[in-house]
């Protein structure tokens, strides 16, 4: 029996070992997609506690609770931190087969130096330890971020927004983490959305131009894309939870956004021309900055009404979508590829029924400006699992090349998620290190070692020119 979670978690065969030791372990990490907050990196936070840092915002917790029975009280509501830290334990220690489970002790390993299986009998220790370590001056955010040996970061971010802690930490000289902004525009798309009206105002406000008409808005995206652009942005990020592709004139898409603005509902199909007309002129954008467009997609979000009515998005009532995106996605690539304006693109899915349709169709529209130019985005979600991520290189070895694939990124609101990129090397070594004790790679180490640095760290830095 192998010891719980030692030096060789995850590693099934000595081939495996020795790529992780030798080649995965030490290299650095670029987080390009994360939910961290810059201010609080500016800052320089320190967490009053483990529940802090663990549980403020984690909705993968949260659903792990409530399938356990726990009462919303311990998780959104006004429980004490160590109640929830608690509610946690009584949950985590019976959460066999959940990657929650080796995040949690990956994180108490590296950064706390614990090694014993969180539970109830041992959960009063961990909870004083973890606390002490935390008020100590180099386990402030700062200290966190570079503990895990991160080189870039990036945040996502509004187009509004004003990016005063980017623009800051970008002229602070004692941080030498780069944390650049993304590029989120997803309340500009969403024309049906409550949240449209005032986003439309506030773009109006920040750009000093009124926004009255289609012709305002894209110059008003495009405006915020420049300046996003002079803070050190390079990426976007699209939540397209359904693929829609509609083709509209000029004047029909006009008119539709006129309605929108006007507060008028908008048709299912009029919706779909819009969306398409916004990710096309946005994509042409992205492409004439030298930007990677990320669309994130299958989604189903706030399904639970009396739950979102009570607590609002982004709590953990969200889930998998099963629409079709095969030829909506195909004819959005191919109306950007046909005019020589399609950027860089990331394809993630969250349904893995569509993994092979994403891995065809990375190869209909690659190009020369990089390696893997469209590529499979890595397991997201509720899929970035071992099995998932598994299945997802597993797809892209079989229909592509894996090996120029970017690799891992967190996802994640919490500092302490950089273990995240060390399970996903673990599982990446075991993966080739099986092939390669199976005898269908040649056991080739200069090979092998040069594909296991790059997916961990060289084609991320090499992709995204940061």
């Amino acid at each position: 029996m192998k010891k719980f979670m030692d030096e060789n978690f995850l590693l099934s065969n000595d081939t495996a070992v020795e790529l992780y030791h030798k080649y995965a372990k030490e290299m650095p990490i670029i987080d390009y997609h994360c939910h961290l907050n810059p201010q609080e990196i500016y800052e320089n936070k320190q967490f009053k506690n483990i529940t802090e840092v663990w549980l403020y915002g984690d909705h993968y917790k949260w659903r792990a609770m409530r399938s356990n029975g726990i009462d919303e009280r311990f998780m959104t509501g006004d429980a004490t931190d160590y109640e929830k830290f608690m509610a946690w334990v009584k949950t985590l220690q019976i959460a066999i087969g959940n990657p929650l489970y080796h995040w949690t002790h990956l994180e108490l390993q590296r950064f706390f130096g614990i090694h014993e299986p969180l539970n109830e009998k041992t959960a009063e220790g961990i909870w004083n330890k973890s606390n002490e370590m935390l008020q100590r001056e180099d386990f402030r955010v700062r200290d966190l971020i570079k503990k895990s040996n991160v080189k870039a970061l990036c945040t996502t971010d509004d187009p509004v927004d004003s990016l005063d802690y980017h623009i800051k930490l970008k002229e602070d000289k004692d941080f030498d983490v780069k944390v650049l902004p993304t590029f989120r525009p997803d309340k500009a798309i969403r024309i049906n959305k409550e949240t449209f009206i005032p986003w439309i105002n506030k773009l109006g406000e920040v750009t000093g131009k009124e926004i009255q008409s289609y012709d305002d808005l894209l110059k008003g995206l495009r405006e915020r894309v420049e300046f996003f652009h002079s803070v050190g942005c390079r990426i976007s990020d699209h939540a397209l939870d359904s693929v829609f592709y509609k083709e509209a004139s000029y004047d029909e898409l006009n008119r539709i956004f006129i309605k929108g603005l006007s507060g008028e509902e908008v048709s299912k199909d009029e919706e779909k021309a819009y969306t398409t007309g916004i990710l096309k002129y946005l994509g042409e954008t992205y492409s004439e900055f030298g930007w990677t467009m990320q669309l994130h997609i299958a989604a189903m979000r706030d399904n639970n009404t009396r739950m979102f009515n009570k607590k609002g998005a982004d709590i953990g009532f969200d889930s998998i979508n099963d629409e079709e995106i095969a030829y909506p996605l195909s004819r959005l690539l191919d109306s950007l590829e046909s005019e020589d304006k399609l950027p860089k693109t990331i394809l993630y899915t969250l349904n893995p029924k569509d993994n092979y349709v994403i891995g065809t169709m990375l190869g209909n529209f690659q190009g020369t400006t990089a390696k893997g130019k469209i590529q499979f985005g890595s397991a997201w979600w509720f899929v970035d699992n071992k099995l998932g991520m598994e299945e997802q290189m597993s797809t892209l070895a079989n229909l592509g090349l894996l090996s120029n694939f970017v690799g891992m990124l967190t996802d994640s609101r919490s500092f302490l998620s950089y273990p995240r990129h060390e399970y996903f090397r673990r599982i990446l070594c075991n993966l080739i290190g099986t092939w390669v004790e199976n005898g269908e790679f040649p056991n080739d180490m200069e090979i092998l070692g040069r594909i296991i640095s790059d997916i961990s760290y060289n084609n991320a830095k090499n992709y995204f020119n940061m």
